[in-house]
């Protein structure tokens, strides 16, 4: 009997987490972002590329509004995570931030111990009841942040000891302990060696089976091992988007393939 059953990318077992229309950004009179349109699934890694300046990392901001910290800077248009206008004058930035964590180019642990570094957050939103709470939600975030057995028994050491790598690694744990859906990360590898990078690069991957997980890199390579999806910026415009597999092997647009082959960057 024959199979008529779809392949696999057209069945729809994504959903939309993330759907942008019509986003422009400013920063005073110059036009940084330009008609973003982009729907991101759940449960999965975009990848944002492109040549520096284009546009790939103030998007990612747009997603937590972190631009609403730049005086110069405004956005337009409409951004909804499962549905909800992340710029409705009732949504409150910082519990939006609870729930859209962020993972920054250098690592920046806190100067308190690696067990207050997590633990903040969860205080903060008050997620804990009493000390064996917080003592858990902590120990889960180091496991899923693929640190814990090399800090659980120095928890109260600071965190700014830790090497490059291990501050990464906590500073996704902080992320995650505050039990967001989406976790955004700007070039989170850039500042790490190649072991570091790929201890990162096998935590994001399964960071997916949690969360909507967007990466912006300047690594093509990178690009291509950790993201199911890839959106490639250019002058403040995005491109093209699509199954990262076909936007590195089958471009549509002759500025996705003049980047990727090393033309244009």
């Amino acid at each position: 009997m024959r199979d008529n059953s779809l392949p696999e990318r057209d069945v729809d077992t994504k959903t939309v987490k993330i759907a942008a229309r019509d986003v422009q950004v400013y920063y005073g009179d110059n036009h940084a972002i330009k008609d973003v349109n982009v729907d991101i699934e759940d449960k999965t890694v975009t990848a944002f590329i492109g040549p520096s300046g284009c546009g790939k990392s103030t998007f990612l901001r747009c997603i937590n509004r972190m631009n609403d910290t730049i005086d110069i800077c405004r956005v337009e248009g409409d951004i909804r995570i499962d549905g909800e206008d992340i710029y409705d004058r009732a949504v409150d930035p910082v519990q939006l931030r609870a729930k859209v964590g962020m993972v920054f180019q250098k690592p920046n642990p806190f100067p308190k111990s690696i067990y207050d570094n997590v633990a903040y957050g969860p205080r903060i939103h008050g997620l804990a009841r009493n000390k064996a709470e917080l003592d858990d939600i902590v120990e889960r975030a180091l496991k899923r942040g693929a640190i814990w057995n090399e800090v659980k028994d120095r928890l109260h050491a600071p965190g700014t000891g830790l090497s490059g790598g291990q501050q990464q690694r906590l500073c996704i744990a902080r992320a995650v302990a505050t039990e967001p859906e989406v976790l955004l990360m700007d070039e989170p590898c850039s500042a790490l060696d190649p072991i570091a990078t790929a201890q990162v690069e096998e935590l994001i991957d399964e960071l997916r089976q949690s969360y909507s997980v967007v990466i912006v890199t300047h690594s093509m390579q990178q690009a291509a091992r950790v993201s199911q999806r890839t959106a490639f910026f250019h002058l403040g415009n995005l491109v093209e988007f699509g199954d990262t597999d076909k936007i590195f092997t089958q471009p549509e647009d002759p500025r996705t393939e003049s980047y990727i082959t090393g033309r244009i960057g």
